[in-house]
């Protein structure tokens, strides 16, 4: 298999070049690109698979630059890689399409398979920011100014009531944290059957991510 294309879009020199540096000694991955804000990074004229996104860049944030990226790189997957412990960034993130939210303090070996789960198709997220996201959306108070806005247009119930039968059982087990593969083997079926189910859950709830039916499911009390 050819090395996944990554972008490095990070301010901090010292912290990019150590990235870059890092991953280049692994065999997996090839820096098709850096860029130290948003604009070097949409003139930068790589061809990445994955964006590894700062969230504090200097003019434009990194997650409010999330759609110009997904513009001028079609395709490419974006994983936040910030300091930002803040739930609302991490929902603007998955609001914007970020397809995962590390923290820096993220293991190498953790950041690596992350890489490789977000091109995958997966949406991957630290585990601290996971729980401090649902434990804020529950506090929250239906119409506040708050992450439980983010998510609102998920939590019509017509949107639930189209759901089949089947397409619930399995929003509960992404809700629970399951993989397509995990989820397969709960139900006895095939994993492709699985995904395709995934696929008509996300559009029928105008979901984007995992992270969102988490907290779609949280809403209703599920977990």
């Amino acid at each position: 298999m050819h090395p996944i294309q990554l972008l490095v879009v990070d301010d901090h020199t010292l912290f990019r070049r150590g990235l870059i540096a890092l991953l280049s000694q692994d065999g997996r991955f090839a820096i098709a690109g850096q860029a130290g804000d948003m604009g070097e990074a949409l003139r930068c004229g790589a061809q990445p698979e994955v964006i590894l996104l700062d969230n504090h860049l200097p003019g434009v944030r990194g997650v409010d630059g999330i759609p110009a990226l997904k513009d001028a790189y079609p395709g490419a997957r974006i994983l936040m890689l910030t300091v930002s412990e803040n739930e609302e960034d991490l929902a603007a993130a998955m609001l914007a399409g970020a397809d995962g939210y590390l923290l820096k303090t993220v293991e190498t070996e953790q950041l690596c398979d992350s890489i490789e789960k977000v091109l995958g198709g997966e949406c991957v997220i630290s585990p601290d920011m996971m729980t401090k996201f649902v434990t804020a959306f529950r506090a929250k108070k239906p119409g506040a100014e708050s992450v439980a806005e983010v998510v609102a247009p998920a939590l019509q119930d017509a949107a639930f009531e189209s759901l089949s039968g089947r397409e619930r059982e399995i929003l509960a087990l992404i809700a629970r944290g399951d993989s397509n593969k995990l989820i397969a083997r709960e139900l006895d079926i095939a994993e492709t059957t699985v995904k395709v189910h995934v696929q008509h859950i996300f559009r029928k709830l105008k979901l984007s991510s995992r992270v969102q039916v988490a907290v779609y499911a949280a809403a209703r009390g599920w977990g």
